[in-house]
């Protein structure tokens, strides 16, 4: 039988994920997940742990109001609240080959952010009606995404994640491959084949695999990279495609809803 063993959520694109037992659906994927980005003040790019490895370290809380928290080692804690959309209060951003105008969350929050990065940095966000659409030719002309890499969620099976770890010849995190739902009870990779499921209520689409980069290499914990550069190593010498080394599959959700660990999954195709 297959069930959903875990979920994930990351309020800041490329902060701390938080580990939850049940959340709703929107029209972005799960509730929260990546709806706040950080960006370099003078060109607007975002900012991700591919670069800036101690992003590892920095928790951001999501609360009900669609706030932050902020906090990280030796830093005093500080509460975000969500930006108004007016115009005035928007920021030119750049997340890969998108370029979008979204919500700044202020000075306060700015001065916090630049000092933990270490240069000028931003922190914004973005509501349903400024979101992304997903990229093109893999799924519908109007699925949305928020600031993820390019759909709002990603799925990975358990048994998969256990091959990897076979391989490198150690136990790996999830956390650093930043799943939104794990599933048990399937063979490794068994999730390559499916292209619908659905979970309660909610009918998901896995529309593309995901295609791994440098960041699988940094510990979740320390922050640290890998000085062999697993477990990428190991994923470019048996899962690489044309496209990159894929581990796990995107997907979005038909409809808002209600996920909650334990739940069972069923392939509908």
């Amino acid at each position: 039988m297959l069930r959903l063993s875990a979920l994930y959520r990351y309020p800041l694109k490329s902060g701390k994920g938080q580990l939850l037992q049940g959340i709703g659906l929107d029209k972005l994927g799960l509730d929260g997940d990546r709806r706040w980005m950080l960006v370099d003040e003078g060109t607007g790019r975002f900012l991700t742990q591919r670069a800036v490895t101690q992003m590892s370290q920095l928790s951001a809380l999501w609360n009900e109001a669609g706030g932050l928290t902020l906090s990280a080692p030796g830093f005093a804690t500080l509460d975000v609240p969500l930006p108004p959309v007016d115009e005035e209060q928007r920021r030119g951003v750049i997340i890969w080959r998108d370029t979008l105008r979204v919500p700044d969350a202020g000075d306060e929050a700015a001065a916090w952010v630049s000092e933990f990065i270490g240069k000028p940095t931003r922190l914004v966000h973005v509501p349903v009606e400024l979101a992304r659409t997903t990229a093109a030719g893999y799924g519908k002309d109007d699925d949305k995404v928020a600031f993820a890499d390019g759909f709002p969620l990603l799925l990975i099976g358990q048994a998969s994640l256990q091959d990897v770890s076979d391989r490198v010849g150690r136990p790996l995190e999830m956390l650093r491959f930043r799943p939104n739902l794990v599933i048990e009870g399937s063979e490794a990779f068994a999730e390559d084949g499916w292209k619908r499921i659905r979970i309660g209520d909610v009918e998901f689409r896995l529309v593309k695999p995901c295609s791994r980069c440098i960041m699988t290499t940094v510990d979740p914990q320390t922050g640290e990279r890998d000085p062999d550069r697993e477990p990428f190593a190991t994923l470019q010498q048996y899962r690489s495609t044309p496209d990159g080394a894929m581990f796990g599959q995107n997907l979005v959700n038909d409809s808002n809803g209600w996920l909650e660990v334990g739940m069972p999954v069923e392939v509908l195709e």
